[in-house]
């Protein structure tokens, strides 16, 4: 008697010479003289099933039609599994009704980025880009655990806010009802806040930064994974914490997504407790003596990322650095500042050679953060309703973001970051 329940096909290793109910899209299909070969593909793997050519011709199968399967599971040494499924019954469930630009079974390096985001949710049947999103969701799942380990208190902040966070230009205005708002371009007074009354805080979601780049790194939409703590002296706790934390998430990748990550990498995932870290003005002369830049004067340009990351990789064999001390006058208003030269209790880190991180030590007494915006001209008044919060005890506190595109995109060593953004959003894309 079939098993009425469906069984998923990772599952079927314990339903041997049985008979089974599975469902899934037709991955690839081969019809011979004698035999019809179906691979068989669900969320949980994929298997080989053998049927009636004659069947199977009057169904008129094509490539990519969800399909319920009824048969028996058989040994078959010859298949990747061990066993593949007798047929005795097919159910088409729906049907492509026009020719597709491609097949989930196709060699997505053939297709165009932009036919890909076109038929986005035909893609996620390829492999190649459907194992891209398993491991953005592993390194959030991964990123939670070790974070609750570290008593952070998950918190949900909202996206529409009435006014600037890092004190720039950079908004999308929408309109509220009478009045004007915008879309949050961080959770940073939020993860502040939070600090004030949980101590240790993280959010995970979408931010807008309306900057016209049209780049293979930039989104005006994206998916930053931020933290912030309290009770801490300098901001290398902070960059220790990062440390630990991409260590765990990279191990966590290679020991439960090795076959994945090899296909992309030559090898796997570095320990990033390793990273070194190097001032902002020793880059500048490392910069200076490798590749002869003299046009840097207060912050990093994606060439000089890249410079960088290879200095680092040459000396250390890791692709990697954490650059501290950047200039106060490059950072928002509320860094803290590093002594009397100039710069600041911030950081980048740099993998692979691209910016994915952006921390440091905030202002936390009001006195303080007043002044930092007077010296940016900006009226303290617009932002009241947040100084508020730093006559109430606010501890000495600091955090980080992560773009986690960006860190997908490294992770995979994606040549362009859309590839990592399931729905990408920039200087010109706005559907699908």
């Amino acid at each position: 008697m079939v098993n009425t329940e469906r069984v998923f096909i990772g599952l079927l290793h314990s339903s041997l010479s049985e008979q089974v109910l599975i469902r899934g899209w037709i991955y690839r299909l081969r019809e011979l003289a004698k035999t019809t070969f179906i691979i068989l593909k669900d969320c949980s793997g994929e298997i080989q099933c053998v049927a009636d050519p004659a069947y199977t011709r009057s169904l008129s199968l094509k490539l990519d039609e969800p399909v319920e399967i009824k048969g028996w599971v058989k040994p078959d040494l010859r298949s990747r599994s061990g066993f593949e499924i007798e047929v005795t019954d097919i159910c088409v469930l729906n049907r492509v009704t026009h020719l597709l630009p491609f097949n989930s079974s196709s060699d997505i390096s053939e297709i165009g980025i932009d036919t890909i985001l076109a038929y986005r949710p035909l893609s996620l049947r390829n492999h190649s880009v459907g194992d891209i999103f398993r491991i953005q969701a592993a390194v959030l799942h991964y990123f939670r655990q070790f974070l609750w380990e570290k008593h952070f208190t998950e918190i949900v902040t909202s996206k529409i806010v009435s006014s600037e966070t890092e004190g720039g230009t950079n908004l999308f205005e929408i309109k509220y009802f009478e009045r004007s708002a915008y879309l949050a371009q961080s959770p940073q007074f939020y993860k502040e806040q939070g600090v004030a009354g949980l101590e240790r805080v993280f959010e995970t979601g979408h931010v807008y930064r309306a900057e016209p780049h049209a780049s293979s790194r930039h989104l005006t939409e994206y998916y930053s994974l931020d933290l912030e703590l309290g009770f801490i002296e300098q901001s290398e706790e902070v960059i220790q914490l990062e440390k630990e934390l991409l260590t765990y998430i990279f191990e966590m990748l290679n020991e439960n997504y090795a076959e994945i990550i090899k296909r992309y990498r030559t090898k796997l995932l570095p320990k990033m407790i390793n990273v070194p870290i190097w001032e902002f003005e020793e880059c500048l002369e490392r910069l200076n003596q490798s590749y002869g830049r003299t046009d840097l004067v207060d912050d990093l340009d994606p060439e000089a990322e890249r410079q960088l990351c290879q200095l680092a990789e040459s000396e250390t064999g890791i692709s990697a650095l954490f650059v501290i001390g950047f200039p106060l006058s490059a950072r928002p208003f509320y860094t803290y500042p590093r002594g009397n030269n100039g710069a600041s209790q911030s950081f980048d880190l740099l993998f692979e050679g691209v910016e994915i991180t952006t921390g440091g030590q905030r202002l936390h007494k009001r006195e303080d953060l007043e002044q930092a915006l007077r010296l940016r001209a900006i009226n303290p008044n617009m932002f009241e309703s947040h100084l508020q919060m730093f006559d109430m005890g606010m501890p000495p506190h600091g955090g980080l973001a992560i773009g986690l595109e960006r860190l997908t995109s490294r992770i995979l060593n994606l040549p362009n970051i859309k590839q990592a953004t399931l729905y990408p959003r920039d200087r010109y894309r706005i559907s699908p």
